[in-house]
This record gives structure tokens, sequence and C-alpha cells, in this order.
């Protein structure tokens, strides 16, 4: 199985970079599950309906949220209506939606989406640890999901880091989100884990992390209150990762993934 996990959509030039270049990645690198992080899609700020059914048509398989999931009120509702659409498994009991979904790939494959946000210089959730846990055990990998892919979706790349090697072996692929900056220690861990401690977002790069830098530099170096963030307009970079995953359920390889833009792309 060949699976893509695509960093934080931000704004329209994310969506943009997603909607026009996925669907020609999906059928040139044959992929077989595509998974975004869309919860910066709506004008950097949550995602809506509308934006959600774009990111599936587009070809995406399942969508994972963070910590702005319910920035668009109306993600409170219509979440529970999107099979596909996967917010922090920490949240409270009580929280709309689902922590992880069981989808089924472009090639028929079980695939164990699961989406957890980080504590450290976070929102005080409940343990991150401990919901992954409870959603591997529900559906073990090899028994009944034939791949785990974890969004950990966090500040601390040391909170990120101790995720894959507490899972390395247990799941397919562990994933960092949030900052918005690709890290390069893409890798497959000793255990056939494959893991990334963040694989940036899909926006415009000529920005601070993804949002038009006049406003960001102006509070930096003021301190005072001004304007909105507004998402940055340039040409967005796809950014992410692809993962060959074999038959057990573990990783093969991984390798990182940058198209348009101002990144080096990658091959």
């Amino acid at each position: 199985m060949r699976l893509l996990f695509l960093g934080d959509v931000v704004g329209k030039s994310g969506r943009v970079a997603v909607t026009e270049r996925l669907p020609g990645l999906v059928s040139d690198l044959k992929l077989d599950c595509v998974v975004i992080n869309g919860e910066n899609a709506a004008h950097g700020f949550g995602i809506t309906e509308a934006i959600y059914q774009d990111l599936l048509d587009a070809g995406c398989d399942c969508v994972t949220l963070g910590n702005h999931s319910w920035d668009q009120r109306e993600a409170l509702v219509f979440i529970d209506r999107a099979p596909r659409l996967v917010r922090p498994a920490n949240y409270p009991p009580g929280t709309p939606g689902r922590g992880a979904a069981l989808i089924e790939a472009k090639n028929g494959a079980q695939v164990l989406v699961i989406n957890v946000m980080g504590r450290l210089f976070m929102d005080p959730l409940d343990d991150p640890f401990v919901a992954v846990e409870r959603e591997i055990e529900a559906a073990p990998l090899g028994r009944v999901a034939d791949a785990i892919v974890v969004d950990v979706h966090a500040e601390a790349t040391s909170e990120k880091n101790a995720f894959g090697h507490i899972f390395d072996g247990r799941v397919s692929l562990v994933v960092g989100t949030h900052t918005h900056i690709p890290t390069s220690d893409h890798r497959v861990l000793s255990g056939g884990t494959a893991y990334q401690t963040d694989i940036g977002m899909c926006g415009d790069y000529d920005s601070v992390i993804g949002m038009d830098k006049t406003e960001p530099l102006r509070r930096m170096r003021e301190k005072t209150p001004g304007g909105k963030l507004e998402p940055a307009g340039g040409e967005g970079t796809l950014s992410g990762i692809v993962v060959e995953i074999g038959a057990n359920g573990l990783a093969t390889s991984a390798k990182a993934l940058r198209v348009g833009g101002v990144l080096e792309q990658t091959p």
C-alpha cells in the first residue's frame, strides 16, 4: 500500500494546491490512501463542510483536525455526518465527532486514522498516549486494520518524537502536524513505523507559517493590538510524506514530498 499524508492546509493557497495537484499525484504515484490535516483550511482557521467535501473530491480519503477544530462553528454540527473527518481523540468525553476512523482505502484496505493533540504548550486535554492506546486496541494492526496512521498535532518536537518511539512497531505511520514547518527527519524507525516530526503545511511558504507577513511581523516588533491575521495568497506548496506499507501493516520506506511554491521540490 502507498499512502500520502499532507500537512495542514492553510487558506485558499493550500486548498488550491490540493485541488489542482492532488488528483495528478494520486494517479502518478499510484496512491492507495491520502490523509490530509485540514484544520486551517477555512481562511486559516478551522474547516467548513464545503471545504471538507472539496478535499474528498480531490482524492483525499480522510481529513484530520487539531486545535482549530471548532473555529468554524458549523464544524460542531456537520462533523457527526462526516465519517471521514477526525478530530483529536483526547478531547473530553461528549465532544462532537470521532477521534479515529476506520476507512476503506482506494485499494479496499482498511486504514485506521487516529488524531490526537499534544499537551506541551497546547491546551491541557486528556492523555494523548492513552487515547492512541485505546484506539489501536479497538482495531489492532494486522487483525482489524491493514494500516494505522497517527496524526500527532503538537507543538513540542520532543512530545512528537516520544510518540514515534512509543508506538514503533504497532502502527504504520506516526506523523507530526501543527507547526507548519517541515522537518528533515523522515525515516522508518527500527520497529517498522514510518515517522516525521512535522510534515509542514500545504500553503504559501513566503509567509509566517502560512499567514501574510505584514501583521505577524508588526505584532512581533511592536507588541500592540492590530489587524486580523490573513492567510498568505501566493502559490502554495504541497508538503507531506509518502509511505510504502507492507502486507504486515508496517512501513518499508518513507519519503518527503514537496510540490510547488518556493520550497525545494522533491524528485
